[in-house]
Order: C-alpha cells, then structure tokens, then sequence
C-alpha cells in the first residue's frame, strides 16, 4: 500500500512539474506563430503589458487587441527562447529574441502561479 501511495505521489510530482515548464514553451510557440489570441490565454486577468511604448495594465482582452495590432503590422521571421530563470518568490521569467519583417525585438515574460495554475502576469515587448 505505501509503494502504491509512493508511487501515485511521484506521478503526480512530475506532471506537476511537466506542467509547469510547459507554459514557456507553449507561450513561445504562440509568439512564433503570432497568435494573440493563444498567447493572452495564459495571461492573470489585468496583466502588466509593454509593447514597444506603450506599456499599460489591462484586462486579457485589451492585450489579445495590443498583441494582435502588433502582429499585423510586424510579421514574426524567428523567435527564439535565450533564457529562462526562476525568481527568488517562485515566479519563472522567459527573455527571449524575436526577429520581424520590421525589426528585432527583446521579448520578456513572467509567470506566477495564481490558483494553482501558472499564468503571465507580465508581458513585455521592447525594441532591442
């Protein structure tokens, strides 16, 4: 019974942690594929948002309308993830390069567990 319980503990662990080093990736695929849509549905409810200067706090729906303003005007060429860290209070951040039919751009984001589920609370877009 104990092995049992072990064992149900240890599944659970890891895909706990697959989960949680899913959402870089799976933001990242979004930006590669310059879909506001996928990208806001990782972000907390007001998040913390720059595109290029603007920079503001607003609700999901008003970055997926920022984020898709970008992509038409600026076609994604390569996206690439350069690093990912931990902060000292458990939230990840992702700093990445994203190259554009307009220009080169450092793309950052921090995710922060909010209901046990990891979400970006900051999402940022700057001229590199």
């Amino acid at each position: 019974m104990k092995t049992k319980v072990y064992f149900l503990s240890m599944i659970f662990l890891l895909l706990t942690l697959r989960i949680k080093a899913d959402v870089p990736e799976n933001v990242g695929a979004a930006i590669k594929a310059g879909n506001p849509k996928e990208i806001a549905a990782f972000f907390i409810e007001n998040v913390d948002l720059k595109v290029i200067d603007k920079e503001m706090v607003c609700s999901r729906q008003q970055a997926e309308a920022i984020l898709k303003n970008f992509f038409d005007k600026h076609n994604i060429k390569t996206f690439v993830i350069t690093h990912k860290g931990d902060t000292k209070n458990g939230s990840q951040y992702v700093i990445s390069k994203m190259e554009t039919s307009s220009g080169n751009y450092r793309v950052y984001f921090l995710i922060k567990t909010v209901s046990n589920k990891q979400m970006v609370q900051q999402f940022r877009i700057e001229n590199e």
